[in-house]
């Protein structure tokens, strides 16, 4: 891609445009939608013609860059805008969280971390560009919510759900309302007691890395 499309690097410059490409992906920033709609129809013109090679026009458009992405990334849509995470590059991370921590699947808890940590840290490794901070403070709650519904699948019986609460150090009462309680696992997940008793230190104890964590250390970094 880097030889065939020079020559397009280098006729978008000679046009004065303003645009990023890596391999076969392209972006061309312009001012307007009217002189969107005539870049992408002269630049089509000169990749199918000069070039020999054929535009998708299935994933091309003309749009704002905030409602675009560009290798897994996009903009938010403020005066100033910053690196933001494509709304595509999350939903595909969360399906492979998801994936990991299915409660219909009985792995170990700690294959279900060791899955997680492999995954995540190389993500947010990739991901760390984003200047949207807050996503990966979500995605850390969200992943230990996760956790929490699959862990408390495990305890399967109310005995045992109650002998760990206890052992978590909830009052012997206590333990024995939410230990038989009937509502929902993904429910449960998100209750004052298990966030409590399963938060931060508890998974930081397990092996579990955080997302939040990892992010700030990389852009101290860079």
């Amino acid at each position: 891609s880097n030889i065939v499309l020079d020559e397009l690097d280098k006729e978008l410059e000679r046009r004065g445009h303003k645009f990023v490409r890596y391999a076969d992906d392209c972006n061309i920033y312009v001012k307007s939608k009217r002189a969107g709609l005539r870049t992408m129809a002269s630049i089509q013109r000169f990749i199918e013609g000069k070039l020999r090679l054929k535009v998708n026009e299935k994933k091309s458009a003309v749009d704002r860059p905030w409602k675009r992405k560009f290798l897994g990334f996009s903009y938010t849509y403020h005066k100033e805008p910053k690196v933001r995470i494509a709304k595509e590059s999350l939903k595909r991370m969360k399906n492979k969280v998801r994936e990991i921590t299915s409660r219909k699947m009985p792995y170990p808890m700690e294959y279900r971390i060791q899955k997680l940590n492999q995954y995540l840290m190389g993500w947010c490794g990739y991901f760390a560009l984003a200047d949207t901070k807050s996503i990966f403070l979500e995605l850390d709650k969200w992943i230990r919510r996760r956790l929490r519904m699959c862990l408390w699948k495990n305890w399967k019986k109310p005995k045992t759900k109650i002998r760990n609460l206890i052992q978590l150090g909830v009052p012997q009462w206590q333990a024995y309302e939410w230990g038989n309680t009937r509502k929902s696992y993904w429910r449960i997940s998100n209750s004052p007691i298990l966030h409590r008793t399963l938060g931060n230190s508890y998974w930081r104890n397990q092996g579990l890395k955080s997302l939040e964590a990892r992010y700030e250390n990389l852009r101290q970094l860079s």
